[in-house]
C-alpha cells in the first residue's frame, strides 16, 4: 500500500484555504475517495517547525491540541490515519541530524521561502529556519513515504527532500530511504488555490494579522456571512465563462471557492451566475460556505471542550508513529556507521 505523509503547524486558526488546499484531500486520500488509491495515511502537527520563528510558548501546547481538534473534525479518522505531534517522536530530530550530513549548503541557500522569510535581515532568523527544509525532508523520509501532498508552495522542499534520499541511498546503500512522489491538489491534479479576501493576489493565511482576510473553520455561521459580505469584489458582473475573469482577481477567487465547495467547475458556476452582480453572488456563496462548514464547527466546539480526549488521540497516534519511524532510523545509524 502507498503511505502518505503530510504536516501542518499549530499556528493560527485552520481556514477555509486549509481545508479546500490540504485537508479535504487528507480525508480523500484516507478514505481511498474522489478517485484516490487507498492510502496508508500519517498526519503530523509540526510543533518542531513551529519554534524556529517567534512564538508563544505558553500557548504552544493549547495551539496543538485546538489544530488537532480541527483537523479531526475536518474528517480525519484516528481508527484509520496517524495523527500525532511531531516532537513526541524523536526520530524527526535525530534523523534530521544525520540528514543534514548529507544536505549540502548550496541546495540550502536555494531554498527560496528562506530568503522571504528573511528579507532584509541577513542576521536575524534562527539556524532552525535556515536547515527547515532538512527537518521537513527527515519528517518524510523517516516513514518511508512513497507520497507526500503539496502545494506550489512546497514543491522545492519535497524535491529536497528527494535529493537527499537519492544521496544517502548513493552514499550509504540503495533503498534505505524512499525519494518521495508528489500528489498535487486533488486526485486529478486540480488544486484549490483559495487568496486572501482582502487582496486576491494574496494567499490567504493563518499568520494575516487582518481576521476579515480569511474564514475560519472556528468562524460561526454569522461571522462567515459577514466576512464574504465585506470580501473585496469589484463593481463589475460576473462573466459567462472563466476566461471573462482574466484580471479580476478578487472575483476569480470568489468564483474559486464557490466551484471548490460546490465541487463545480469555474465554467458551470458562472454558466449560473453570469450576468449577475455581486449583490446577488455574495449571498449564495455565503449560504454555500456556512452550509459546508457548520458541520465541521460543531465536531470542532465538541471535541475542544474535551482536551483530555485529543491528548489521548495524539498520544496513540505518536505511539504508532514510533513503531514506524525507529526501525528506519534504527537502519539509518547502521548504515552511517554508529556504535549502538
Amino acid at each position: 500500500m502507498n503511505r502518505v505523509f503530510s504536516g501542518i503547524q499549530p499556528t493560527g486558526n485552520l481556514h477555509l484555504g486549509n481545508y479546500l488546499g490540504a485537508l479535504r484531500n487528507w480525508v480523500a486520500m484516507q478514505d481511498g475517495t474522489g478517485g484516490h488509491p487507498a492510502y496508508e495515511c500519517i498526519y503530523c502537527i509540526v510543533d518542531l517547525h513551529a519554534i524556529t520563528m517567534p512564538h508563544d510558548a505558553s500557548g504552544l501546547a493549547d495551539a496543538t491540541r485546538s489544530m488537532a481538534a480541527g483537523i479531526l473534525a475536518a474528517g480525519i479518522d484516528p481508527a484509520k490515519t496517524v495523527l500525532f505531534a511531531q516532537s513526541a517522536v524523536a526520530v524527526h530530530a535525530e534523523l534530521a541530524w544525520v540528514l543534514m550530513s548529507i544536505a549540502r549548503t548550496g541546495w540550502l541557500d536555494r531554498m527560496i521561502q528562506f530568503k522571504e522569510k528573511r528579507g532584509k535581515d541577513a542576521e536575524g532568523p534562527s539556524v532552525g529556519l535556515y536547515v527547515y527544509p532538512v527537518l521537513q525532508a527527515a519528517d518524510i523520509l523517516g516513514y518511508r513515504a512513497s507520497h507526500v501532498p503539496v502545494g506550489d508552495d512546497q514543491k522545492q522542499h519535497l524535491e529536497l527532500a528527494r535529493d537527499i534520499a537519492i544521496k544517502f541511498n548513493a552514499t550509504y546503500g540503495e533503498g534505505l530511504l524512499v525519494p518521495p512522489q508528489p500528489v498535487i491538489g486533488g486526485a486529478k491534479g486540480e488544486a484549490a488555490r483559495i487568496m486572501s479576501l482582502r487582496d486576491g493576489a494574496a494567499k490567504m493565511s493563518k499568520s494575516d494579522p487582518a481576521d476579515a482576510s480569511r474564514i475560519d473553520l472556528t468562524d460561526t455561521a454569522e461571522a462567515i456571512v459577514a466576512k464574504i459580505k465585506r470580501a473585496k469584489s469589484d463593481a463589475d458582473v460576473l462573466p459567462d465563462t472563466a476566461a471573462g475573469l482574466e484580471g479580476r482577481p478578487e472575483a476569480r477567487n470568489l468564483v474559486g471557492i464557490y466551484a471548490a465547495l460546490a465541487g463545480m467547475t469555474v465554467d458551470a458556476v458562472l454558466a449560473e451566475y453570469g450576468g449577475k452582480g455581486f449583490g446577488a453572488f455574495k449571498p449564495a456563496l455565503a449560504e454555500l460556505t456556512v452550509a459546508k462548514l457548520a458541520p465541521i464547527n460543531a465536531e470542532y466546539v465538541r471535541l475542544i471542550a474535551d482536551p483530555g480526549h485529543i491528548d489521548t488521540v495524539l498520544r496513540d497516534g505518536a505511539m504508532r508513529a514510533r513503531t514506524i519511524a525507529e526501525p528506519v532510523l534504527a537502519k539509518v545509524y547502521d548504515a552511517v556507521g554508529f556504535l549502538r
